[in-house]
């Protein structure tokens, strides 16, 4: 009797419970159900960005990373354009975008040239720099979002550091990619894949971004916040090997002498790559402050200021995201990334050069959409000339340099578009003279240097992807 005493009482509370058991099963399943699209979504975003050895090389993780650092930066983007251009009228405003300017770009034109040898020179740290960069802009996120709602002088400090913060990272990262390559995975594909990534988060989080807008002129900032804390700890839990330098040195861009590691010892290739790969970041650093001036005092027709800048915004986003992903698939077929760059180059020329002669919505529509896809597949080759041109022992610190490089060439391009007066003609023709002052430097050098590179034959073919 014992015994079925025992069982009996181990059955009896299973039966007591036979009642709750429905309730209970139902909500299980309704939480499964709202909880589903969430830890399914993340799922998927985990296996694509681990996939292809990704995942063990520790490059997913820094796609993951980089998407957050995209998604903060264009909340505070969100912030920043509706105090400083949208709330007040055209001329006051492109008043404030020139103390902007003046501010933040101009101090950073003398800053970026330190921002690379400086973290050049802490190549052990290199965890701690992207934590650092991060938890800074999350600390000025807060500190502006009580700053946002009058506009004064004292937000303009503040945005200065997030630029350098946001920039310092945008190097360091370029530095760190070599180091997280899966086998069999091209430097071109890792960073097309980083850049995507970068973009598909700025597009998601620009709307959620103008949501908050709507709430409150400071709440993007608080989501800026909350991303940047959350890059902070990511940023800390990077694989170790990020830290590594060993068999590294540094690389100057300009040297006189053979003895130091240089890029120019390694040929002209890269240094004609950077200078048209800098011409199309000044046409894009140009482009996106003169056209939200002139589309606000001369919309699209039919349209209003916001929705021009918005088609604008929308073909400069597609055409971005279309080069990086025809990056990733782009093979070496006998025209290196020599010729693509010239081709690309060309092409944006041709355009701004149409949209000069027949300048209207759709052409400037087309010419942003263009110069996106150009200056994407372009960087993407810049990239693969310096892996396959610049020894391994300095390819890091190379990276670092060009990166830095590029973005002086965005604040020039900039400054040039606040500076010039609202004729779309005369715009596009000052576009299409910054494109062609970059032909001129280097299209005749790559294509020399394309021509004097050994047959498919006679070399390994440098794979653009």
């Amino acid at each position: 009797m014992g015994h079925y005493d025992g069982v009996a009482a181990a059955r009896s509370p299973a039966r007591s419970e036979d009642h709750a058991g429905p309730l209970r099963r139902a909500g299980r399943a309704i939480g499964r159900a709202l909880h589903l699209p969430f830890t399914g979504t993340a799922r998927g975003i985990r296996k694509a960005t681990h996939a292809h050895g990704a995942g063990e090389s520790g490059l997913g993780k820094l796609i993951e990373l980089h998407a957050v650092n995209g998604a903060g930066d264009v909340m505070i983007t969100v912030a920043l354009a509706s105090t400083v251009f949208f709330s007040v009228p055209t001329d006051e405003a492109r008043g404030r975008v020139a103390l902007y300017l003046a501010v933040t770009m101009a101090p950073f034109t003398l800053l970026a040239p330190v921002i690379g040898p400086l973290l050049d020179r802490v190549p052990h740290g290199r965890r701690a720099a992207m934590a650092g960069a991060m938890l800074t802009r999350a600390v000025l996120a807060v500190m502006m979002s009580g700053l946002v709602a009058t506009g004064g002088i004292e937000l303009y400090p503040a945005a200065l550091g997030v630029l350098v913060a946001s920039k310092a990272y945008g190097v360091v990262r370029s530095a760190v990619v070599p180091r997280l390559l899966p086998p069999n995975f091209s430097l071109v594909k890792a960073n097309s894949r980083v850049t995507l990534a970068g973009l598909l988060a700025t597009g998601i989080a620009a709307p959620i971004g103008a949501g908050l807008q709507l709430i409150g002129p400071g709440w993007p900032l608080y989501g800026a916040c909350a991303l940047f804390l959350l890059g902070t700890f990511w940023a800390l839990r990077m694989p170790p090997k990020v830290d590594s330098a060993k068999g590294e040195r540094r690389a100057h861009l300009l040297t006189h002498g053979e003895r130091k590691p240089s890029l120019r010892t390694v040929g002209p290739s890269v240094l004609h790559g950077l200078q048209a790969n800098a011409a199309q970041r000044m046409l894009s650093g140009f482009l996106i402050f003169f056209l939200a001036f002139l589309l606000r005092e001369h919309p699209l027709s039919g349209q209003s200021a916001a929705v021009s800048l918005g088609v604008v915004a929308v073909a400069a986003g597609v055409g971005n995201a279309c080069g990086t992903a025809a990056g990733s698939l782009l093979r070496d077929r006998g025209h290196g990334p020599e010729v693509i760059i010239a081709t690309m180059i060309s092409i944006v020329l041709g355009t701004a050069i149409c949209t000069a002669v027949f300048f209207g919505g759709v052409m400037v529509a087309v010419l942003v959409a263009v110069a996106g896809l150009t200056q994407a597949l372009s960087k993407l080759s810049l990239d693969a000339l310096i892996q396959r041109d610049v020894p391994e022992v300095v390819r890091t610190s190379a990276f670092a340099r060009s990166e830095t490089a590029l973005q002086m060439a965005w604040v020039v391009g900039g400054a040039i578009g606040i500076a010039l007066p609202l004729n779309g003609t005369l715009g596009m023709a000052v576009a299409a003279g910054i494109l062609a002052l970059g032909a001129a430097l280097a299209v005749r050098g790559l294509l020399s240097a394309a021509r004097q590179r050994p047959g498919p034959k006679g070399r390994t073919k440098a794979r653009v992807a």
